[in-house]
């Protein structure tokens, strides 16, 4: 039973007394929700086709887009509606709420919309026309909330809020994600405390071992379910849980709250889905899987972006190849978000073990060469090392200072954009990559933050003249890769939960095969990654039987027992006939 679960779940981590109670608390706030909004729990849910091949999901500030006198979250309903309303299924906005640092990571109120994007009313509509994603950005909470403040003024409600720590305690087995303090001094009525910052000195880790915290982020997962939210994104989940004395990452305890999260909503929301975000190594971030069916149900394939960007370098699919050859598959009920590019930069802790740490300072040197910065942390042992590649996903690929012709840099990228519609799981497209953007600067000139080189905030007009220039780059990419998502929306192989096998027929190409779940559907995805013509021969793809193949991007047959010839980036998408 779920509710015998949860009960579990909460004496595990606050004993049999304050669990019990949390858990009568908790009772009555999923009998409440259910009261109020009976339609989520009544909606019926297929969790082998939560997602299928027709999901996209488009990443994007509330205010990416903008126009003077108009709500920038209407602003951007306007602009998805009447150029992707066929394109996409699902948009995350990053988050809207009122914040004070960390362009929206620090939230001051998790209930209220900042009224600089919109209305809640925004939201709601946009709601009717995609599906939502929203951030649960509950690792902490701003400097400037209420929470915190209350804490400050030593309201005993909030005194157990956050983490205070002796100075002089031991913290050197923490892991950490920044080259910042770990512990920040604030003056309280009570004293001088020091208070657990993970991330900075305006980002308050919540303390999640008192069950007040708990309760409250339930509420406003729960609101967020109320407002429309389909998938939830939990950042930074990887630190909920402190324990001094150990790493202070992928705890017990972080992976049972998440747990008690997804129990909370199969009762509630059954169709609402949690996403983990946790920047790490491959076999760490798959841990938030679970058994596959207890956890979340998609977890972000941090690795992808920057060996994919490594692959391109090198113009060599062969680590790649071997790393995607032994990704293994979890369950049905789950599968992985892929992504190439982000707010975020790209971090390169998750190609650990993967490339050596010379190759990793080749790519920091490169991005560097093709104007962005490097992100670094703190190690154990005093040290730091590159954590972070803050550059725009197109100019990592193509030097924009370089004399190569844009047709052929539009080339480039279009075809590691190939790569994540066509690999296993759902595609999370950040709404620069669409737009064809390239380094903003200026930007971080302006902020002194080096993530906000990939942040740029578009005027509506501009943008839409460009995509009017037919010679522009935001045009040829916008398009281009618009037909790349048709395709891929109309191909059962591509189902997340269809098989992926990884062909090697040329060291210069990413070769996938996919399938569609009952298996009568294939499709050979074949992905030059290298700036000269190759040649492969398809008798290596295991589809016996088969003699004819059709392009779905171009509609071209190709003969199966023919050599076939690819140019500089080209992209084919063989259907077998």
């Amino acid at each position: 039973m779920t509710s015998e679960r949860i009960l579990e779940k909460l004496i595990f981590l606050y004993g049999n007394q304050q669990g019990s109670a949390c858990y009568q608390q908790l009772l009555r706030q999923i009998a409440d929700f259910r009261t109020h909004y009976p339609q989520f729990s009544r909606q019926p849910v297929d969790p082998a086709n939560r997602v299928t091949e027709r999901d996209i999901v488009l990443i994007t500030y509330g205010d990416s887009l903008k126009d003077t006198g108009t709500a920038p979250l209407r602003v951007l309903h306007e602009f998805l509606a009447h150029y992707l309303s066929n394109a996409i299924s699902t948009v995350h906005i990053l988050p809207f709420f009122p914040y004070s640092s960390d362009d929206g990571f620090s939230v001051i109120d998790y209930l209220a919309i900042n009224a600089d994007l919109g209305e809640w009313k925004h939201i709601d509509r946009l709601g009717k026309d995609f599906k939502l994603m929203f951030d649960g950005v509950i690792n902490h909470v701003s400097a400037h909330s209420v929470w915190f403040k209350r804490f400050l003024e030593d309201d005993p409600a909030y005194r157990e809020f956050f983490i205070t720590v002796d100075p002089s305690a031991d913290l050197s087995a923490v892991v950490r994600p920044r080259t910042l303090p770990l512990l920040t001094r604030f003056e309280t009525k009570a004293g001088p405390r020091h208070v657990w910052t993970t991330f900075s000195d305006d980002q308050i880790d919540l303390n999640f071992a008192h069950p007040d915290v708990l309760l409250k982020i339930v509420d406003m997962l729960l609101f967020y379910i109320a407002h429309g939210a389909r998938l939830i994104r939990l950042d930074a989940i990887a630190y909920l849980w402190k324990t001094i004395g150990t790493s202070c990452i992928h705890l017990p305890e972080t992976h049972t709250i998440i747990q008690l999260f997804r129990d909370i909503l199969d009762q509630v929301a059954p169709g609402a889905a949690l996403i983990t975000e946790t920047n790490v190594p491959h076999a760490e971030n798959v841990s938030y899987f679970g058994d596959g069916t207890n956890e979340a149900q998609l977890v972000y394939q941090f690795t992808l972006p920057p060996l994919l960007l490594y692959t391109f370098a090198k113009g060599d699919a062969t680590v790649f190849s071997d790393w995607a050859a032994g990704l293994e598959k979890v369950s049905d009920q789950t599968t992985f978000f892929n992504f190439t590019a982000s707010h975020d930069g790209i971090g390169v802790r998750p190609v650990e073990g993967i490339l050596p740490p010379h190759e990793i300072a080749a790519l920091a040197a490169r991005t560097q060469q093709h104007g962005g910065d490097v992100s670094f942390k703190a190690n154990q042992d005093g040290s730091s090392s590159p954590y972070e590649l803050n550059i725009n996903y197109f100019d990592a690929l193509s030097d924009p200072g370089g004399n190569e012709p844009l047709e052929l840099q539009a080339r480039r990228f279009l075809a590691a954009q190939a790569i994540q519609l066509a690999f296993i799981g759902v595609p999370g497209i950040y709404i620069h990559s669409l737009l064809g953007s390239r380094n903003w600067k200026e930007g971080v000139t302006q902020t002194g933050r080096l993530r906000t080189i990939n942040r740029e905030k578009l005027e509506r007009q501009t943008v839409e003249a460009a995509l009017d220039d037919l010679d522009s780059l935001r045009s040829r990419v916008f398009f281009s890769y618009q037909v790349l998502i048709s395709r891929r929306r109309a191909e059962k192989a591509f189902h997340p939960n269809g098989p992926q096998q990884v062909l090697r027929l040329h060291p210069a190409a990413v070769t996938l095969l996919r399938t569609s779940p009952d298996g009568r559907e294939h499709i050979v995805a074949i992905h030059n990654v290298a700036n000269q013509t190759i040649t492969l021969d398809l008798a290596g793809v295991p589809l016996p039987g088969v003699d004819r193949y059709r392009d779905v991007i171009s509609d071209r047959k190709v003969e199966a027992h023919a050599p076939l010839e690819l140019q500089p980036y080209a992209i084919l998408w063989l259907k077998a006939q």
